[in-house]
Order: structure tokens, then sequence, then C-alpha cells
């Protein structure tokens, strides 16, 4: 099933949408790009990570009561072990709010944990299409790249997702454990 999935396709529309510029349409968007500009150039992970929680708190908004309430009922029922439940949830979620990227991340990560690595992919087929920029959607892609065999893609996926946020937690283990599979090793 993944061979009719064009990872270069989708790694390479991730890496055009993210360096064009994005016209801002809200306050909130502007704030988010300048974010993730202020990201790109973070000085260490202390910095990184206070800018990467921004980010990820304005990506939770949804503007929505019932896509907020089901995005915590999936959390929830995540945290108690209750993967069902949890797809259920997150299932809703998409159901109610097609446009809201954690929706469809929340549930790829989900069905990652589940080793349902071609129902994962199209999720984040979905999210990287509202938000080329989701760096842990992308950083999903290039581990599910990795378990299926795949190390030359899963590097293209880490090399987009260092471009992005540079200093994401265990990037630079993952992509020095990867980049002999990815590059060959030299005699």
């Amino acid at each position: 099933m993944t061979d009719m999935i064009s990872f270069p396709h989708i790694i390479k529309a991730a890496v055009t949408a993210v360096t064009m510029a994005l016209p801002a349409v809200s306050m909130a968007q502007d704030r988010l790009n300048d974010l993730m500009a202020e990201l790109r150039l973070a000085p260490g992970d202390v910095e990184a990570n206070r800018i990467a929680g921004e980010i990820e708190l304005l990506w939770r908004q949804s503007g929505s009561a019932t896509a907020d309430f089901l995005l915590k009922r999936g959390q929830d029922a995540v945290e108690r072990g209750d993967d069902m439940a949890a797809l259920d949830h997150f299932s809703a979620l998409i159901d109610h709010a097609p446009e809201f990227t954690e929706g469809w991340v929340s549930r790829a990560s989900l069905l990652l944990s589940m080793e349902k690595f071609g129902q994962a992919l199209s999720d984040i087929e979905h999210a990287l299409a509202l938000n080329p920029q989701h760096y842990e959607a992308i950083f999903g892609l290039g581990v599910i790249l990795e378990l299926i065999g795949r190390p030359k893609d899963a590097y293209e996926a880490l090399e987009l997702v260092r471009s992005i946020h540079p200093h994401y937690p265990d990037l630079t283990d993952v992509m020095t454990r990867l980049e002999p599979l990815a590059k060959g090793q030299a005699l």
C-alpha cells in the first residue's frame, strides 16, 4: 500500500509551501508567521522550546468549542491508553472540522502508535496540505518512512524539519542514526 503514496511528492510539496511566503490574513496568522521565522533563528534549545510552545498553542486554537472538546477528549483517551476511544474522538473531530490540522496530526500520531502506517501517512498528508510547516507532522512522516524501510526519504523529511525547527527534540540523534543509511558510508 505504501508504494502507492508518492513520498518525494509529499516532501517536495511541503518544501515548496514552506519556502513560499503566505499572505497573512489575521493578526494570529501574522504572529504565527513571526514565530516561525523566530524559530528558524533561535539561538538555543531553551529559546526554541519557548517559541515552539507558542506556535503549538496557536496551532491548537480551533475556533470551535466542539472541536476543542473533541481534541481534549481524544487526548484524554490517549493518556488513559484507550486507543479506540481516542480514535473515535479524533475521527469525529476530523469530520466536524476537516480544516483543523491538529485533528489530522493527533489521529496520525495515534495511528502511528497503533502501527497503522498507511492510515497514519494519509492523515499526515492531509495535515501537511493544511499546514506545510507543521514540523511535528513532518517528523512523524520521517519516523514512518524509517519504519517502513525508506531511510533516504525519512532523512529528507527530517532535513525539512531541521529547516523549520533546528532545535526539534531528538532530531539530531535521529538524523545522525539515519545519515549512513540515507547517504551511504564513506569507505
